[in-house]
């Protein structure tokens, strides 16, 4: 079942158009710079039924999907006053991480706005429109390595680590890019495909794009995935400013949903859209 064009809420699912790599795509990196960001790799479209989460027998979770949606309004007035965010959002990410994972210990790194808009004047990021996951299985444990605190909570190590996602849309619903979530036993680790990243000042041209990177895969990986049938997707449609959905990255028990590839698509059925103006926030969370 799919939405109707004019239609005033979402149906059962959707069908969209989702970027996936191409199978021939060799250099994969993903350059980012303020106000928008560029790949190397070579995507192709497919058209992908999306399944409405809101509407499902079996709603998802993150130890069952690897993502979940929850209720959580913020004090955040204007998530836009970056001075603000910055005052009072990452407290409000470590007790909501804390709350819906049972972690021990939560460290944060930061925010991404993101805007569906124009965003050449550098203040937020356009929509991630291709299938990834933003760290990979190799990079995973280092990262949570490196962010670990020595003294945390009278331990020196950890026995288990999660990467996540905190996504939260501001703008009013429904949103003309929402975000698409693949269950994460629908599709293996394998599956993925490393694409580097790389942070700069400027757009590069196309040979810098291209040249050598020395130590290349020491670099920050994300996962970016090709189109297989097997894929299980779902959206929340009509989301508001008091909702959040948290996606896990990395997982490192793997005797549940792990981690969770995902998507901005670009929702052509419905009408009345509104401009998505949303705020991504990752952590790691730590089991001591």
């Amino acid at each position: 079942m799919s939405v109707l064009a004019g239609t005033e809420t979402a149906g059962a699912a959707v069908e969209a158009t989702l970027n996936f790599v191409r199978p021939d795509s060799t250099v994969n990196r993903r350059f980012v710079f303020p106000g928008d960001e560029v790949n190397t790799g070579r995507f192709e479209p497919h058209r992908v039924m999306i399944r409405n989460a809101r509407l499902v027998s079996k709603r998802p979770t993150l130890a069952s999907h690897g993502f979940e949606l929850f209720d959580y309004p913020s004090a955040v007035t204007d998530f836009a006053d970056r001075g603000e965010v910055d005052a009072i959002y990452p407290g409000e990410v470590v007790a909501a991480i804390k709350r819906f994972t049972g972690a021990d210990l939560v460290v944060t790194m930061g925010a991404t706005w993101r805007s569906s808009a124009d965003t050449s004047a550098g203040t937020a990021q356009p929509p991630a429109a291709d299938v990834h996951v933003d760290t990979s299985p190799s990079f995973a444990p280092r990262l949570a390595h490196t962010l670990f605190p020595s003294d945390a909570a009278r331990s020196t190590t950890y026995r288990r680590f999660l990467v996540t996602s905190l996504w939260r849309v501001y703008s009013l619903p429904p949103q003309d890019w929402p975000l698409a979530l693949c269950d994460g036993n629908s599709i293996a680790p394998q599956e993925g495909v490393h694409n580097y990243l790389v942070r700069c000042q400027s757009r590069p041209d196309a040979a810098e794009m291209r040249a050598d990177i020395p130590n290349e895969q020491e670099l920050p990986a994300a996962l970016i995935f090709r189109h297989a049938p097997h894929h299980r997707f779902y959206y929340f449609p009509d989301m508001n400013r008091d909702e959040i959905v948290i996606l896990k990255l990395h997982d490192s028990d793997h005797d549940q949903a792990w981690f969770a590839p995902h998507t901005a698509f670009h929702d052509e059925a419905r009408r009345g859209t509104h401009t998505r103006q949303s705020i991504e926030f990752r952590s790691v969370a730590y089991w001591l």
